[in-house]
């Protein structure tokens, strides 16, 4: 089954896992994740499939799926679609949670959370080349992060959100920026994700976030492809100034 991310618009600079030491992922992260999640999607009256297809459409490249709730064939049968839809357009999908979901769909990584498996065990079943992203809420869980084996290590909620319940209080900008110099010295870039809008994105990426993770934003105007074209039209005028 392939699980690189060769085929996928990332570019892998360093050797893959090695036992006993962290990846350097210094790969292409792209700017913007959009998440589909099955709640925030369903509320909103958008298949995920077809979620997936205008966020594509918008231009995002980095696919985050979650699906806290559903039970094990559905989250795989979506999954794979969404894998399908993604790696059409050159794009890469990393499933929250699931590890097995992700290896079984022939998703480019996971995204775990503090409760999920390690990311030890995670890469003992999506493999050494796989994204593995962790979120983390404190300096602490950032400073453990950089000894785990990821590929990217994620902070928030930043602002406060509806669409996750992570039981921490927003962290603000402060800790997007303190993550990014914790993480330097490790080439692992940071992921923000929380409360993320169109306006507030380019004061999360000018802390030192590699990458926004955004949920609620994308759907409330009730054009995601729309809104997904608007954030990475923003962030590529930053890029290029």
């Amino acid at each position: 089954m392939g699980f690189g991310i060769r085929d996928s618009g990332f570019e892998r600079r360093t050797p893959a896992y090695e036992s006993g030491r962290s990846p350097n992922s210094q790969f292409q992260l792209p700017s913007f994740c959009a998440i589909l999640d099955a709640d925030a999607s369903a509320a909103a009256g958008w298949v995920l499939p077809d979620l997936a297809d205008a966020c594509l459409a918008g231009g995002a490249r980095f696919l985050q799926f979650r699906a806290k709730h559903a039970a094990g064939g559905w989250f795989l049968d979506v999954a794979t679609a969404i894998v399908l839809r993604a790696r059409a357009a050159g794009a890469v999908v990393i499933v929250n949670d699931r590890a097995d979901i992700a290896r079984l769909a022939n998703a480019h990584g996971v995204h775990l959370g503090q409760d999920d498996l390690s990311p030890r065990a995670a890469r003992a079943i999506v493999g050494d080349a796989a994204v593995v992203g962790l979120s983390t809420h404190t300096v602490g869980q950032i400073d453990a992060a950089l000894s785990h084996p990821i590929s990217y290590v994620a902070v928030g909620p930043v602002f406060g959100t509806s669409t996750k319940t992570t039981g921490y209080d927003a962290v603000g900008v402060s800790r997007v920026r303190e993550a990014a110099r914790r993480g330097r010295g490790r080439g692992l870039p940071v992921v923000a994700i929380g409360g993320i809008t169109l306006d507030s994105a380019v004061d999360v990426i000018n802390a030192g976030a590699a990458s926004i993770a955004v949920i609620g934003d994308l759907l409330r105007t009730g054009d995601p492809e729309g809104r997904v074209r608007a954030y990475v039209e923003r962030l590529a005028r930053m890029n290029n100034v």
